[in-house]
């Protein structure tokens, strides 16, 4: 009778072990060029259903940062948890360092398939070696059939679903739904009728992000996935028009960040812990009971998602390069450090103007026709998009789209010095020279690389 009892009692736990065993599916689903505010859940006047019901079965977390406010060194960063500088792909058309580890790497051997369904922008194939499929955004065909694949063979699946919306042009959505004589400009924008229509055409663009958001959802309910996976949506940086995409104000460096996890993530919760991108591989590895290496620059916030903490950085950072973007400055390099309250900002080269792809747009276009026409709000912006002082200081608490600069007030002389050594030590520790590292970075980008590849002769080396 003890034998009996014993067996049945071995066959319970072995049959609860393999429940609990059960890898859990990942799936990672990312905008491109997305402000964050503009998310209905997150306050703004976006349309998104499907993202704000994710938000009510899971966490919505209130202060994610990415390291750099362009897509090719975000992604870089999101797949091998390392910082730009450090992993190389720093500047925008980027490329990893021979040798770099991905996701890939660290999940395929654990049985893991692995891949990324629309935007690349990464390089090279060797680093990641993905299942792909799309093109410019995701191919729910081939998502489809990975989830059926997965489902019937009981094999695990870590899937980036990369969407290239809202990214510009903004020409995909429904703009009916928005009037621009009515949308909500953000206070740092110029009123100019360009504005309104393209503030109109890019909200339109996130809700059809928000479709594929839902698309994507609705296949795992179809393959039964849904209680097996954890799922994180994602805004990326902020969008092209002025002080997002391209800087370090949070506009451009905050993201979305949205995730649940049936079981695991308690529904309709919220985190202020802050968090990074480079966090997310380790916190992926975590959820699959795969040992994170202590080379990676993130750590998991895995408790934080189970509601085990309330904080997990006292610090972000985040860089730009604009050498290599289109119409970008020779060199403007741009780096900054966030604690919970304040934010330091060092424009490395201030006496070069600014500039980006945007300000040859209609919009911009009308901002300074505004501004020469005598509107001294207009002016004001205008000069701010292209000139900085060398350092910005801002208490994101009492002004969170960073206006009043407070750099050089003897009030806050020891927070600026305590943030400016934080950042000091956080370029220390990833190689990064600052102004040489700004000038070195075409060396980095894989266009030239490919470039000069095509040049050589056959047989030259």
């Amino acid at each position: 009778m003890l034998r009996r009892l014993s067996l049945a009692g071995l066959v319970l736990l072995t049959a609860t072990a393999g429940v609990r065993a059960a890898p859990t599916n990942l799936l990672l689903i990312i905008a491109d060029d997305c402000t964050f505010r503009d998310i209905g859940c997150y306050g703004g006047q976006a349309h998104t259903p499907h993202i704000d019901r994710l938000a009510t079965q899971g966490m919505q977390l209130t202060r994610c940062f990415q390291a750099a406010p362009m897509c090719s060194p975000t992604r870089h960063n999101i797949y091998t948890g390392l910082y730009p500088v450090k992993s190389g792909a720093y500047p925008n058309h980027a490329f990893a360092k021979p040798g770099t580890r991905s996701v890939v790497q660290y999940l395929k051997p654990h049985g893991y398939r692995v891949a990324l369904s629309g935007k690349k922008h990464i390089a090279p194939r060797a680093v990641f070696p993905f299942e792909y499929s799309g093109k410019q955004n995701p191919d729910f065909a081939a998502i489809d059939s990975l989830m059926a694949q997965s489902k019937s063979h009981g094999t695990p699946f870590c899937l980036f679903a990369c969407s290239n919306e809202p990214h510009s042009p903004w020409n995909k959505g429904d703009r009916s739904r928005y009037d621009p004589e009515k949308v909500r400009l953000p206070s740092y924008f110029v009123d100019t009728p360009e504005t309104r229509n393209k503030m109109v055409a890019y909200l339109a663009e996130i809700t059809f992000f928000d479709s594929q958001v839902g698309r994507c959802l609705e296949l795992l309910e179809k393959h039964k996935l849904t209680e097996n996976t954890l799922v994180l949506v994602l805004s990326e940086q902020g969008s092209s028009f002025p002080f997002g995409k391209w800087t370090c104000y949070d506009t451009g460096l905050q993201s979305a960040a949205i995730a649940r996890w049936p079981g695991h993530i308690k529904p309709g919760t919220t985190s202020d812990a802050m968090i990074e991108y480079v966090d997310i591989l380790p916190t992926f590895l975590d959820v699959a009971g795969v040992e994170s290496p202590k080379t990676l620059d993130g750590r998991s916030f895995l408790p934080v998602l189970q509601g085990k903490r309330t904080s997990h950085k006292q610090h972000v950072f985040g860089l730009m390069t604009t050498r290599g973007i289109l119409n970008g400055s020779d060199h403007y390099g741009i780096r900054s450090v966030r604690s919970d309250r304040y934010k330091l900002i060092v424009n490395l080269t201030p006496e070069v103007p600014f500039r980006n792809i945007f300000m040859k747009s209609s919009i911009f276009r009308s901002w300074e026709a505004k501004a020469r026409s005598g509107d001294k709000d207009a002016r004001e912006k205008v000069r701010r998009f292209r000139q900085r002082p060398a350092e910005e200081l801002y208490d994101i608490t009492a002004d969170p789209y960073e206006w009043q600069n407070l750099a050089g007030d003897p009030k806050l002389a020891e927070v600026q010095s305590r943030l400016r050594t934080q950042l000091d030590r956080w370029m220390k520790a990833q190689g990064d020279r600052g102004q040489q590292t700004e000038l070195e970075a075409l060396k980095h980008q894989a266009r030239r690389q490919n470039r000069k590849k095509n040049k050589k002769k056959p047989g030259t080396t």
